[in-house]
């Protein structure tokens, strides 16, 4: 299966001034997403030309509506039920699943019962920014809840009997190898089914942009990345599915590292560093497993 990036056009508490403006530090003008909205491209004319794009690409292969831009569940219940409405039809044919990208602060009740809703025709995840496990960086990188919030609701997607799917960045600023670690601790205690992990990027029009161009930030380089990659996958429960072990982003907005490009050649050095250790996901070789630390 592949995906189809959906821009939705929400938006974030932490932009909106309800808990802050900028946003994430890391994070775009496009909420990390494709900016498709903004263009004019409404969402069933997103999701039919990426079906399209799929259909070309592999006949045979199905599609993940992922609404990817900003968070997904913060809106009037009424307007998640209109985006969501928008695949229903697609539902079980074309789209496979449904993944919603979302803050933990911000899953109301209201929207976990209309995931439950979609869930009786496909699979529903909804995937949460962790980011770190350190209420301290959560507050540099201008996230603005708590390790608490996510895990929390972690507890709630599950009761909803939904799928729940963790994202953390790796080399945020002052988080370093000991946080990587206790991130996948951290994950791997709050029972999330899948986990989609990548280096810290840095793109035009955000908040690192000047921090980077000012000499004030440096990023993962490609080596110490798979080290910590290592690290953070063995620490994570066998059972958990990595959705994604690195990323990337267009050309035109990225500023550093260019190395995340290379998504073949990242997994294959995170498979030998770990067969170099003697280790496997959930199984510590040479690297001694710390205990975790509270935030």
């Amino acid at each position: 299966m592949h995906r189809v990036a959906l821009d939705a056009g929400s938006d974030c508490p932490n932009r909106d001034g309800r808990l802050g403006r900028g946003g994430c530090v890391y994070c775009d003008v496009e909420g990390s997403g494709t900016g498709a909205m903004k263009t004019g491209l409404d969402l069933r004319e997103q999701l039919e030309q990426g079906l399209a794009r799929i259909a070309r690409r592999d006949p045979d292969c199905g599609a993940i509506a992922y609404f990817q831009s900003y968070s997904n569940t913060y809106v009037e219940t009424a307007r998640l039920r209109e985006v969501l409405a928008v695949v229903e039809p697609f539902l079980g044919r074309e789209v496979g699943a449904v993944s919603i990208a979302t803050r933990p602060d911000t899953l109301p009740a209201e929207a976990l019962k209309e995931l439950q809703r979609l869930a009786e025709h496909v699979p529903v995840w909804v995937e949460l920014g962790l980011e770190a496990a350190d209420d301290v960086i959560l507050r540099d990188i201008n996230r603005l809840h708590t390790v608490d919030d996510f895990l929390r609701s972690v507890d709630r997607v599950h009761a909803a009997g939904l799928m729940a799917i963790g994202h953390a960045i790796l080399g945020l600023p002052g988080d370093g190898r000991e946080g990587a670690r206790r991130t996948a601790e951290t994950l791997r205690g709050s029972g999330v089914s899948g986990i989609k992990v990548h280096h810290l990027m840095v793109l035009r029009r955000t908040q690192l942009e000047s921090e980077w161009r000012a000499g004030r930030l440096q990023t993962l380089d490609e080596s110490t990345y798979v080290s910590w990659m290592a690290d953070f996958v063995e620490r994570l429960s066998p059972q958990q599915v990595l959705h994604r072990i690195t990323g990337d982003a267009p050309a035109e907005k990225l500023l550093a590292p260019d190395w995340g490009r290379k998504k073949n050649r990242i997994r294959d050095l995170l498979a030998a560093e770990l067969a170099r250790r003697g280790s496997s996901q959930g199984r510590p070789g040479e690297v001694p497993r710390p205990s975790l630390q509270s935030s």
